[in-house]
């Protein structure tokens, strides 16, 4: 059966202020266990740091690993928030923290980019490998979600079939077409709130790292173009920014995707436009469920509480595609078609 999605019935609406408004709300979450910290040594000068949360004889529950945003880190609202749903929902959770992230610059001699797929696949393998977990689903978010979607359309067919789906939220998965929506003026503060948080993280890895990175170029930069073609892009063997926007968007590799996957984004999104998801490379995988909502902004897709939730809608449907996504066969199983998209993947908003 294909995966329809709960009507998303917006708590106010416009894209800035669902956006702010999820980013500024305190959201206690009083069941999520505390977390269990895990470090991965992902290659011989990185090692990423995750905050688990175990139910139990872990191989009993399938296992979702949240991928955070650009500057973000494991405990950012919408990590917290997934891991409350999956966790009472009865899923093991990993939040993974992108390299140099919450705290951690000291662990990798090297920087993260938006296309680095590498480490939550090491992850997900010693998962797998190590751990002897049967049933794995990856979440992302923003940038997290770009990556989430680029490591499934990487593996193709390849795919373990331990990896039973594939979620992002807001992703960025056309970086050029997100990169040039965040210029405009009216998203100054978001790219102001960006790049300092960006130069910042630099001026740690400076001192931490002396001979690898230098502060000189700071000075310089205003905008997140100009810190990837400052560090980003020269660090990782791009040409320049825009090679690397397009050799790291998902948007490369989204129609080789054979995992279920559902991918959740709003038209009012401030710097995630919506036409890429129109792309026939997305509408025409039929492994892909696309739902684009009028409402929700940029990580937020805030809607009224009811008892026992707390209205953070996109959540809750990643939570409830990857918990059926777990309940059909893995792939080499039996399996009489792959899965189906949304009759409409432009869900109409109910209000």
């Amino acid at each position: 059966m294909p995966f329809v999605p709960a009507d998303y019935r917006p708590r106010f609406t416009g894209g800035h202020w669902q956006t702010l408004f999820a980013w500024a709300k305190s959201r206690p979450l009083p069941r999520l266990p505390a977390p269990v910290p895990r470090h991965f040594d992902t290659a011989a000068d990185a090692r990423v740091l995750a905050h688990c949360h175990w139910h139990p004889e872990p191989a009993s529950h399938p296992t979702i690993i949240l991928l955070h945003g650009l500057e973000g880190s494991s405990t950012v609202h919408y990590m917290r928030g997934m891991a409350d749903k999956a966790w009472g929902a009865g899923w093991n959770v990993l939040r993974l923290n992108q390299r140099n992230c919450g705290g951690t610059e000291a662990l990798s001699r090297g920087l993260y980019h938006s296309g680095l797929t590498h480490d939550p696949l090491f992850v997900m393998r010693e998962l797998i490998d190590a751990d002897r977990l049967p049933a794995i689903a990856i979440a992302g978010y923003s940038l997290g979600g770009n990556v989430a979607l680029k490591l499934a359309g990487d593996l193709g067919d390849a795919a373990p079939p331990q990896l039973r789906a594939v979620c992002a939220v807001s992703p960025t998965m056309d970086l050029a077409v997100c990169v040039r929506a965040i210029e405009r003026r009216a998203n100054f503060p978001y790219q102001w709130n960006f790049v300092r948080n960006l130069k910042e993280r630099m001026r740690r890895k400076a001192a931490l790292f002396p001979e690898d990175f230098s502060v000189e170029p700071l000075g310089r930069i205003w905008t997140v173009r100009q810190f990837d073609e400052a560090y980003t892009a020269p660090y990782y063997g791009f040409a320049d920014a825009t090679d690397y926007y397009h050799r790291a968007s998902a948007m490369r590799a989204i129609d080789r995707i054979r995992v279920p996957t559902l991918i959740i984004t709003a038209e009012n999104d401030p710097f995630v436009p919506p036409e890429p998801f129109r792309d026939p490379a997305v509408t025409n995988n039929p492994y892909i469920t696309t739902v684009v909502t009028r409402e929700g902004g940029h990580c937020a897709f805030v809607e009224q509480t009811e008892r026992d939730y707390d209205g953070y809608w996109a959540e809750r449907e990643v939570v409830r595609f990857a918990t059926a996504a777990t309940s059909m066969p893995a792939q080499g199983e039996a399996s009489p078609s792959a899965p189906s998209r949304t009759p409409d993947p432009f869900l109409p908003l109910r209000v």
